[in-house]
């Protein structure tokens, strides 16, 4: 009789599991759908006509009428916006207005730069960020906690431009110990590993103090807790506490700020990538919108926002999982 009621609230929670991940993919199949909608929106709603900037400094009337209809500019909104997104869901991000060349080929040229730099920022995010929180909650309140606290505090603060500006002053044109941008190297960046220090570390800065200031709380907060002390109590040794018991904790609440991080890493980078060249997916957006090319700008913003999209959903469903409570209360 015993095993009844446990097998009801095991199917109870397992179909409320799985309404909360159906909830959340349709719930991201909406917002996919308006990211389309609202990018094409607002390049429509873009100050200035493209076939005046192309055409030149000092347009003819007959070539304005020619880039107009050979970017069907004269056609209704409605009928290009279903062209587009038939072209969307089959790959076919369109033809960049400039060149001639398919927007999917400026995605894909700039995609490897930005994923190289998003792996290695990542790649030391992780262990760094854990850590230190780890670290800090070891010794809470003490001097170690305190002076992980203020390091990260005042790291945080500092602008990324203004911490790159500094780096590059110091370790490239001061000491000459590094290549100030990525000039003369292309995409190919893995074969000069010493160009993407300095962006590596500008973009590693700010992430690694949130992470860690977040791991740090969840330990404590989890440390502090009843269960914790009854476990202590037991005679359970503190290394077990600390990581079997607390450590678990603060997974969900990081996992969903690696999935902002990597987000950022992949989407927001412009200034990084502006600052020591990369030629990598915010190169290439600044490029086109200085050119008002429009179908790489849409292009670009579509991906943006899918990724962002897809990265916070995986996120919710994984700190589900951690924490299924949580998802079910949700």
């Amino acid at each position: 009789m015993r095993d009844k009621p446990r097998r009801s609230r095991s199917r109870q929670t397992a179909y409320r599991g799985t309404s909360f991940v159906a909830r959340r993919v349709v719930l991201g199949a909406a917002q996919t759908v308006a990211v389309v909608l609202l990018v094409f929106a607002l390049t429509e709603a873009l100050p200035g006509d493209a076939a005046v900037a192309l055409a030149g400094d000092q347009p003819d009337p007959a070539r304005i009428a020619a880039i107009r209809e050979a970017m069907d500019l004269d056609r209704p909104a409605h009928e290009r916006l279903a062209d587009w997104t038939t072209g969307l869901l089959h790959g076919d991000f369109g033809t960049s207005l400039t060149s001639g060349r398919p927007v999917t080929q400026y995605i894909a040229d700039g995609f490897g730069p930005t994923l190289i730099l998003a792996t290695l920022t990542l790649a030391l995010l992780v262990p760094l960020g854990f850590g230190l929180g780890v670290l800090a909650a070891r010794h809470e309140g003490r001097l170690v906690d305190r002076l992980v606290s203020s390091v990260t505090l005042a790291v945080y603060a500092v602008p990324e431009f203004a911490l790159g500006v500094l780096l590059v002053t110091v370790l490239a044109l001061k000491l000459a110990w590094l290549p100030p941008t990525a000039v003369g190297h292309g995409t190919d960046l893995l074969a000069q590993p010493a160009v993407l220090v300095l962006p590596v570390l500008v973009l590693l800065s700010r992430p690694v103090c949130s992470l860690s200031r977040l791991v740090r709380a969840g330990m404590v907060d989890a440390l502090a807790s009843p269960y914790a002390a009854h476990a202590r109590r037991y005679g359970v040794p503190g290394a077990r506490v600390r990581y079997a018991h607390a450590l678990p904790n603060a997974l969900a609440p990081a996992v969903q700020q690696l999935a902002r991080t990597v987000d950022w890493l992949l989407c927001g980078v412009i200034v990084v990538e502006a600052l020591f060249v990369i030629p990598g997916l915010g190169t290439v957006l600044l490029n086109a919108v200085a050119e008002r090319d429009v179908p790489v700008v849409q292009g670009l913003a579509v991906v943006f926002g899918v990724l962002t999209v897809v990265l916070n959903l995986g996120a919710d469903l994984v700190a589900h999982r951690l924490t299924p409570r949580a998802g079910v209360a949700a």
